[in-house]
């Protein structure tokens, strides 16, 4: 009887295992991957919270010691936030997630209030043309960052309580977009804080994507959420003149308004591969301005190059696949739905943050995770970390003694 003769495998078909088990490698989901996915998180986030230290100081000293201040405060201020950052982080992570999903009426309730305080109480104060701080004395605050988490959580939480009724709109929409989602974000474009605003419904959309909403309907609330922007947009002369400005139609007397995109790209383009060297920056020499904050990327990309910035982008990378991995391996909606919301929060900013200095799109004003000066934006994100380590340490105790115990099982009986 003869046989087949196998030929093998030519052109796309010979890619095709490969390919496949790259992206099987990727999306893999198994227990082994736990412990892994649990230490890069923890890694990544104490790497970029000191990376960011360093940042700040490096872009933030010059124009400190030119107002008669010490080159060290705004980094030390930074360092301070994110030691309290990744000690909360690290406490978090011991607690189990059902503890911290009984954070969720209480921390949005928080959020609603302390926004309300900025908007309509003489406690808010205006920082470069938005009303998003409160001062209490010398202690000040940015309530709109606690907000993204804050509305991560409570999606989580309210989708997967009602998880058996999402068949039906209205379950899916309130109180998740209405009233809560609406009213934060309503507040905080009261305070004229459009970026962050829009990060916020970044992550009311990827809450009602993975709570199954139908993408008619999803498109219908992003068409609505396009036309409430384009509205904030037009109506604030300043926010009118920075989109003219990108779109290189209006720059505004002596090109004023496209002066810190144009330094700023000038800045990152300027490092070639592999920068000016650390804390070598020409352009943060009252070039760029806000090169701590905004366009903190743009005086990365100069001291480090290429290389250094290509080196962050994958640390972003790394940890977003590793959430997502979180979330796919959870067997929970809380978990599934908070993992998504805070990567829809981590990498939509980032995205932001890196197209407003690449020239992409126009300048927008979010600051970078974990690197942009601003100690409520350092603790928020920190404090989004210790959740995620909460879910990958449970991920990862679990499959220990998955395990162990199936290890005991195949030990052999000792004979009496």
């Amino acid at each position: 009887m003869a046989t087949e003769q196998h030929q093998p495998a030519t052109g796309a078909a010979a890619k095709t295992p490969l390919l496949t088990k790259l992206i099987g490698t990727v999306e893999s989901a198994s227990g082994r991957m736990a412990s892994m996915d649990y230490w890069m998180v923890l890694a990544i986030s104490v790497v970029l919270a000191i990376f960011g230290v360093l940042m700040v100081q490096s872009s933030a000293s010059v124009e400190a010691i030119a107002k008669g201040k010490d080159g060290f405060t705004v980094a030390l201020s930074q360092a301070m936030f994110a030691g309290v950052g990744i000690l909360c982080m690290l406490g978090m992570q011991f607690l189990k997630p059902t503890k911290l999903k009984a954070l969720a009426w209480p921390a949005v309730i928080g959020a609603l209030l302390l926004l309300f305080m900025v908007a309509f109480t003489p406690l808010g104060h205006t920082v470069l043309g938005n009303r998003n701080w409160i001062r209490i004395g010398p202690l000040g605050l940015q309530p709109s960052e606690f907000a993204k988490l804050a509305l991560a959580v409570f999606a989580a939480f309210m989708l997967e309580k009602k998880q058996h009724m999402l068949h039906d709109i209205k379950h899916l929409v309130i109180p998740v977009v209405a009233p809560v989602g609406i009213g934060i974000v309503g507040l905080v474009v009261v305070g004229k804080d459009v970026g962050t605003a829009l990060v916020l419904l970044m992550v009311i959309a990827t809450a009602m994507f993975l709570g199954g909403i139908r993408m008619k309907w999803l498109a219908g609330f992003a068409a609505v959420g396009l036309v409430g922007m384009a509205i904030a947009v037009m109506g604030s002369s300043n926010r009118r003149q920075r989109v003219l400005a990108w779109l290189d139609t209006d720059c505004g007397p002596s090109d004023q308004l496209c002066y810190q995109a144009s330094m700023g790209l000038h800045a990152f383009a300027s490092g070639g591969w592999f920068g000016v060297g650390a804390g070598q920056s020409r352009m943060k020499w009252s070039y760029v301005p806000e090169a701590q904050n905004d366009f903190i990327f743009s005086i990365l990309g100069e001291e480090f190059g290429l290389i250094g910035v290509l080196f962050v982008l994958a640390m972003f990378i790394v940890l977003a696949l590793a959430m997502y991995r979180i979330a796919i391996r959870a067997n929970d909606m809380y978990t599934k739905v908070l993992m998504g919301c805070l990567m829809a929060w981590v990498v939509g900013q980032t995205f932001v943050n890196l197209g407003t200095v690449t020239g992409v799109l126009p300048v927008i004003g979010v600051p970078l995770p974990f690197i942009s000066s601003g100690g409520s934006a350092m603790l928020a994100i920190m404090l989004a970390m210790g959740f995620v380590l909460s879910s990958a340490r449970a991920q990862k105790l679990a499959f220990e003694a998955s395990a162990e115990k199936n290890l005991d099982k195949t030990k052999p009986t000792k004979q009496k």
